[in-house]
């Protein structure tokens, strides 16, 4: 991704360390680059929280820390009786950001609503013309099939028309990929010729303007004096510092360097928690860190080796080093906090001679090499993935298969991952929203080949009962149909589920508001510096 016209040359410590002590600066250290900064593009937490959460806002928010959905960009909505058709009423007197690359003529309305959401859905539209771009979460989520139409009733109501009802259509329009752009200036880059530059010189209503950007090094955002949630800016000024070495991000938390830092390592725990000048706070994780089996490769397709690769890992080994007190055990694609979880699947316990067996079944009696992706970033599902790659590489040694561990840059990791470039990959989620779909639907549906189903796993049986309880609005239907679901992903076996979590959040004790997010969203709305 191209940097914006401006660059931060004095980029590094020097500079962090002079910004945390200036009054009304708040110092993020975050694990990685976005990919970009058009949401919608991207599946990434980085991404959400550098652009979705900093600089937009949606039409339905969630509520801070919780997963209730509250007004944002609407004040309010309608829903037909055949959940068909939702209405929304949206707010009068906000405003789009003003920078030196863009001042608006107008206030926000229902044209940049049709905007946002018909390039998501119709190809053909003029934008996507000048600016082919895949929209993944939309397609993961099913959003671009179903929504037939986004239309203006005035200046200030916009109607979504849908093929089918959508239990979680309000969740899923919440989540940063939905966040609305300005109608007013992608027309000005259309028509300069520049429509790309949506993706490197972001416009949003959100709580921060966009000042620069180094890759790799910093994001520097200031305060959207004109936010139309008065008081809800708290600083001057929000610094990305990108530190992608957790221990790092520890040192400079501990140096003043930086107030709040993503995903620590387990073991850096203690000595944080026992620093005066820091508070760790600490919350359950709605994540899955998991093995993906890319079963589009010729070996990967039989299921008797991906049940060898499983029953060849030991879990128990890896949860004790890798989360070290700080991970419990997944059996299910999705935590057991989230509604129609099935208590009655279980891992099938390791078995090097029954693994061995399975694969001279399936025609491999003297094992096979494959690659096996880690990746370069902590996330909150997987703290070490270079550990956790070297152990499973030992572990299916012991059946006589040599793994390469393979990795690249976060964005590119992604990029080659829903390419389906590599054979194994570790990979995980943290969920969106409270609903079994955002894990079942955007992770292992057939269309969610290409975007986050990373497995390229294809089940005309999963998809029917996952599809089946998307359009459902009868909870105890739902329920049933996604308790199948999880059944036919064990007996599939696309994943080698691992392990769910902790959340654990070091920040320095003057930091006040941040609330830890179920989604492991980082959002520095309401959020203040003593």
């Amino acid at each position: 991704m191209q940097v914006a016209k401006h660059l931060l040359f004095a980029a590094g410590l020097t500079v962090a360390a002079t910004a945390a002590h200036a009054a009304g600066t708040l110092i993020y250290c975050s694990e990685a680059s976005p990919e970009g900064f058009d949401s919608a593009q991207y599946t990434g937490g980085t991404t959400f929280d550098a652009a979705g959460h900093a600089m937009f806002n949606r039409l339905v928010e969630f509520e801070k820390g919780s997963t209730r959905t509250i007004p944002g960009l609407a004040e309010s909505w309608t829903i037909s009786p055949d959940g068909k058709e939702y209405t929304f009423k949206l707010r009068k007197g906000v405003k789009f950001h003003t920078t030196d690359y863009f001042k608006p003529s107008r206030e926000f309305g229902a044209d940049d609503v049709v905007f946002t959401f018909t390039r998501m859905i119709d190809k053909n539209f003029p934008f996507n013309k000048a600016y082919p771009a895949e929209f993944p979460y939309a397609s993961d989520t099913g959003l671009d099939a179903n929504i037939v139409k986004v239309e203006k009733v005035d200046a200030n109501t916009v109607k979504f028309i849908l093929k089918d009802p959508d239990a979680d259509l309000l969740a899923k329009i919440a989540m940063p990929f939905a966040s609305v752009q300005s109608a007013e200036y992608a027309d000005k880059l259309l028509k300069e010729g520049k429509a790309s530059m949506i993706n490197q010189q972001p416009i949003g209503t959100g709580p921060f303007v966009f000042v620069r950007y180094q890759k790799d090094a910093q994001i520097r955002y200031k305060a959207n004096k004109d936010y139309w949630r008065k008081g809800a800016v708290k600083v001057d000024n929000l610094i990305f510092a990108i530190t992608t070495d957790a221990s790092v991000r520890a040192q400079k938390m501990k140096a003043g360097e930086c107030h709040i830092m993503s995903y620590p390592k387990p073991q850096d725990l203690a000595s944080m928690k026992a620093d005066p000048a820091l508070k760790v706070t600490t919350a359950p994780g709605f994540n899955i860190g998991y093995l993906s089996y890319n079963v589009e490769k010729p070996m990967l397709k039989k299921l008797e080796v991906r049940q060898a690769l499983d029953m060849a890992i030991n879990r128990k080994a890896i949860i004790d080093a890798v989360y070290q007190g700080q991970g419990q055990e997944a059996a299910n694609p999705f935590p057991a906090s989230l509604w129609s979880y099935n208590n009655k699947l279980r891992n099938a316990p390791m078995d090097i001679a029954k693994a061995k067996a399975l694969l001279a079944k399936a025609g491999y009696p003297n094992g096979f090499e494959i690659t096996l992706w880690a990746m370069p970033v902590q996330r909150p599902y997987n703290p070490n993935a270079k550990l956790m790659a070297e152990m499973i590489q030992s572990d299916w040694a012991k059946i006589g298969v040599k793994a390469k561990i393979t990795t690249y840059e976060w964005g590119e990791y992604l990029k080659r991952m829903k390419n389906g470039e590599h054979d194994t990959g570790l990979i995980g989620w943290t969920g969106d929203y409270a609903s079994p779909d955002n894990f079942l639907g955007v992770l292992l549906t057939c269309e969610a080949v290409g975007g986050s189903n990373y497995a390229r796993y294809c089940s005309k049986d999963f998809d029917a009962a996952v599809l089946k309880a998307r359009k459902s609005t009868d909870m105890k239907e739902r329920t049933a149909l996604y308790m199948k679901a999880q059944e036919i992903f064990k007996k599939d076996l696309p994943w080698s589920t691992i392990a769910h979590s902790t959340v654990n959040q070091p920040m320095r004790k003057e930091v006040n508001g941040f609330k830890i997010s179920p989604f492991g969203d980082y959002s520095f709305e309401g959020v203040s510096v003593k």
